[in-house]
């Protein structure tokens, strides 16, 4: 009973390990699980353009800090003899360039890259409920009248916002509303109006500057969104339609009244925002992703290695694959094969041959050199000798072949140096004893077998899926580790004996 705990835990551990560290890589990090996919970064960029006073200039820049629904692969900073220090902060970033003297129009760049992250929720932290504001009369009474009004028709924090919103954006507003809007110091600016109403019933708010990514290539304009928290979550708001919720392509900049850019020292010229859409390989995205989080995947990945060691790995890779079809085939289908390891060695070959073209160069070796072997066999040569003597044999079987296959036009041939030599070796030798005690019948069955091991393998590991998740996911050999130990303590009927005494079973039944 003991032992098959320790056999369960260990399958049990492999596989979690396994598919755990597969799904972090996934969920977390975005690694794709087919190969040919696309991931989407957006690249964005501010351009300041100043004219220096004649002493010492600096430039404040804000910066995006915490973006819902985003996330910051990668920033730089372009600037021309101005130092350069970043405000870090997880709500709130700023860029400040200084120069001591400086002459003629200047132009600062910040550009940074961003990706979907659907992990990025906040973008604030959680508020205080606010006190009421203290307004001069007769603002005072029309916002207890309008906060009056407008909890009388809504049932929570939400409606409350909406409510409000549309009492802004109303074609007729009320004589409350409209003491508001026309006042100077509101100047018009619907999302301070609202804030400064919700703050009379005390609803925490905040104001977002974003940039929508819904038109690249083309210069974009910061938009200004209204935040309010219900007690649990921030709620967002377009000021100008009500619509609740920030669309997947509006991008927070930064929060609050400050203006993106202000100059001390200097005239502030112009500033652009610009949005472009990068469509990359999403393998790609996902290694830069790990790459910036600092993630030990992204050291631990294969596509760290030399190109040409790559190669051997995803071929490599694929080997356990393949031997795992012979588990299943042997173990639960009870297919008979020549071997535990040769037809995935041959599947290997097929993928340069081509599987037709494969099947006839291997059967072909195989029965010329069985012929030799025969003769050997009546030289009484003992067992090193008699295996050497069929590897050579084998060589220059494949050397023929090929330098007649290339007479002949057929490039197909040119490709069976790949067969593994000893392999063949090997099989020519065990079929011709299999051929001597049990008969040709019992060695034709169990070249086929090998043949369509083979042949299954070589479809199996020629999935382009399959290619990518053993190389891209190599943790998930585990699962398929955990699976061949789970399969090792299989013991009951395969499915070649259930069909082989199919005959005693209905007979039994009667």
């Amino acid at each position: 009973m003991k032992k098959r705990w320790h056999w369960a835990a260990l399958v049990v551990a492999l596989m979690v390990t396994g598919l755990a560290v597969t799904t972090y890589k996934v969920t977390k990090l975005g690694y794709p699980l087919e190969a040919d996919e696309v991931g989407e970064s957006w690249t964005l960029q501010s351009r300041v353009q100043i004219r220096p006073g004649e002493g010492p200039v600096r430039v404040d820049h804000q910066l995006p800090s915490a973006t819902p629904g985003f996330a910051n692969l990668q920033e730089d900073f372009i600037s021309r003899g101005f130092g350069l220090s970043v405000q870090d902060g997880r709500w709130q970033r700023e860029a400040n360039w200084t120069i001591r003297r400086a002459s003629g129009t200047q132009t600062l760049y910040y550009r940074a890259i961003f990706y979907r992250d659907p992990g990025s929720e906040d973008f604030a932290p959680r508020p205080v409920f606010p006190p009421r504001p203290q307004l001069d009369e007769p603002f005072q009474t029309a916002m207890l009248a309008l906060v009056d009004q407008v909890r009388r028709q809504s049932a929570d924090i939400a409606s409350f916002a909406t409510e409000m919103l549309n009492r802004v954006n109303s074609a007729s507003p009320t004589e409350e509303m409209a003491l508001f809007l026309n006042a100077p110091d509101f100047r018009g600016d619907r999302v301070r109006i609202v804030r400064t109403l919700l703050s009379g019933a005390q609803i925490p708010t905040e104001r977002i500057n974003a940039i929508s990514l819904h038109d690249p290539e083309r210069r974009a304009n910061l938009q200004t969104w209204l935040a309010v928290h219900n007690g649990q979550d921030w709620l967002f708001f377009n000021p100008e339609t009500g619509q609740r919720g920030l669309p997947e392509t509006m991008l927070v900049w930064w929060l609050g009244d400050r203006p993106p850019v202000r100059v001390d020292g200097g005239e502030l010229l112009d500033t652009q925002f610009s949005t472009t859409r990068n469509r990359i390989g999403a393998l790609e995205l996902a290694e830069q992703r790990a790459r910036a989080q600092d993630s030990m995947f992204a050291e631990l990945s294969l596509l760290n290695l030399p190109v040409h060691s790559q190669n051997v790995y995803s071929l490599l890779l694929l080997v356990p694959v393949g031997a795992f079809m012979i588990v299943l085939l042997r173990n639960v289908v009870g297919v008979r094969s020549f071997g535990t390891f040769m037809p995935v060695l041959i599947a290997l070959a097929f993928r340069e041959t081509g599987l037709l073209g494969g099947l006839l160069l291997f059967s072909l070796v195989v029965a010329l050199g069985l012929s030799f072997r025969f003769y050997l066999e009546r030289l009484r040569l003992l067992l090193v000798p008699r295996l050497t003597a069929v590897l050579i044999i084998v060589v220059i079987l494949l050397v023929g072949l090929s330098v007649i296959s290339h007479q002949l036009g057929l490039e197909m041939g040119l490709s069976i140096g790949l067969f593994p030599m000893v392999i063949i070796a090997m099989v020519i030798e065990r079929m011709s004893i299999v051929w001597e005690e049990r008969g040709p019948q019992d060695a034709l069955m169990e070249g086929a077998g090998s043949a369509i091991i083979a042949v299954l393998a070589f479809l199996v590991m020629g999935i382009p899926t399959v290619q990518h998740l053993v190389f891209v996911f190599p943790e998930s050999l585990l699962v398929i580790l955990g699976l061949t130990i789970l399969m090792g303590r299989y013991t009951g009927y395969r499915v070649t004996e259930l069909l082989r005494f199919r005959a005693l079973a209905v007979g039994g039944q009667r």
